[in-house]
C-alpha cells in the first residue's frame, strides 16, 4: 500500500539520485531557499584511446582510463577490460589488469584479473574482455585508474595491448553504495 509518506520518500530519493537542486520553503514565508544538489552517486568513463601498448617486461602500465570518486564512502567498481595479444613464434604470454587507488597509491584489493593469455608454438593471437567487479572504501576523494601488464613466461608477444573500439570498449564505472 502506497502512503503519502512512502510516496514523498520515493520522490525525494528520485530527486537526490538525479542531482537536481530543489527549492524549499518554510512557514508562511514566500522566500525560497535553494538546497544544493546532492553529490553524484554514479559515474564512469570509457577508454577513448584505441590501444595502450604494454611493455613486455611485466611492468605495470597506467592507462588513461580513470574515474574520480567525489567523497569518502564505499563504492562498487565495475570495469570491462579488453586485452589483445599476438605472437609470431612460441609463446606463453598473458595480460593482467588491476585497479589502482591513487589516494593510497595501492591496488584496489582483489581487483587483479587475468584478461587474456596466449600459449602457442605457432603464430596466434586474439582478444578477450575480462570483468573486474570490486568494492572499495575511500576516506576522501580518490581517483581510480586502470593498470595492466604483459608478462612473457616463454617468448615475447608481438602485440600486447589494452584495446577499446566499437567492437568492444574498455570501461570503468562506479556506484556509491554508502
Amino acid at each position: 500500500m502506497l502512503t503519502l509518506r512512502t510516496g514523498l520518500a520515493t520522490a525525494a530519493a528520485a530527486v537526490l539520485a538525479t542531482g537536481l537542486t530543489i527549492a524549499a520553503t518554510t512557514g508562511s514565508s514566500s522566500a525560497a531557499t535553494a538546497v544544493p544538489a546532492a553529490p553524484p552517486v554514479i559515474g564512469g568513463a570509457t577508454l577513448t584511446t584505441t590501444s595502450v601498448n604494454l611493455t613486455p617486461s611485466g611492468t605495470w602500465v597506467t592507462t588513461p582510463l580513470k574515474v574520480y570518486l567525489p567523497r569518502a564512502g564505499t563504492y562498487e567498481l565495475d570495469a570491462n577490460v579488453r586485452g589483445r595479444l599476438a605472437n609470431a613464434s612460441t609463446v606463453n604470454t598473458y595480460i593482467v589488469a588491476r585497479l589502482l587507488n591513487s589516494r593510497t597509491n595501492a591496488p584496489v584489493p582483489y581487483s587483479q584479473r587475468l584478461v587474456y593469455q596466449v600459449i602457442s608454438s605457432t603464430p596466434a593471437g586474439g582478444n578477450n574482455t575480462a570483468p573486474i567487479d570490486e568494492w572499495v572504501t575511500v576516506y576522501g576523494p580518490a581517483t581510480i585508474t586502470l593498470q595492466a601488464q604483459d608478462t612473457n613466461a616463454v617468448g615475447t608477444a608481438t602485440i600486447a595491448q589494452i584495446y577499446s573500439d566499437a567492437n568492444g570498449y574498455t570501461t570503468l564505472r562506479w556506484h556509491r553504495v554508502s
